[in-house]
């Protein structure tokens, strides 16, 4: 879609910066030409939350580590990245990191807000019931570019009535 949103076709580029000068940053890439997603790449481990006493004190030197269970660790990918005006980029799991690892993007969907130019981080946490290693290199999520809605925020007194109305968290039954 083009800068006009008018379903033009115009391909638009997601544009990709390696922020650092080192061979092994991998640009985010699709399986298949006409996935939604594009895989995105561990470079660094750069924060662990570990639930044992182990001495993985400076991550940055490792080139893998293992998370147990409930551990989650932060990884960079060493690459920021921006769409353009009116669109975000997503941070969504990998479905195969997920069904068969036990691994998941803890804040799902991570949100890339068009300004931020910072390093595009993942954090990734173990709800598997085995340990799982992470090694620099390997596919840890996918990155989605979706359109955003811009709007004002008002307090008011009332919204309108709906049949729902605050019905939730399964009131129609599972």
């Amino acid at each position: 879609m083009c800068d006009c949103n008018c379903n033009c076709n115009s391909t638009k580029k997601l544009k990709v910066k390696k922020l650092y000068k080192d061979s092994m940053i991998k640009l985010p890439e699709r399986a298949n030409p006409t996935d939604s997603g594009a895989d995105i790449f561990i470079y660094r481990f750069t924060q662990g939350f570990f639930n044992d006493i182990r001495n993985l004190d400076d991550l940055t030197q490792k080139c893998s580590i293992t998370l147990l269970p409930n551990d989650r660790v932060m990884v960079g990918t060493g690459i920021a990245a921006t769409y353009g005006k009116g669109f975000e980029i997503q941070v969504r799991p990998r479905s195969g990191n997920s069904v068969k690892k036990g691994l998941i993007v803890t804040n799902t969907p991570g949100t890339i807000d068009e300004s931020y130019r910072g390093e595009i981080c993942v954090i990734i946490s173990n709800i598997g019931h085995h340990p799982q290693t992470l090694t620099i290199g390997d596919k840890i999520a996918q990155l989605v570019v979706c359109p955003i809605v811009l709007c004002d925020i008002e307090e008011v007194d009332s919204l309108d009535e709906t049949e729902r109305g605050a019905g939730g968290f399964g009131h129609t039954g599972f």
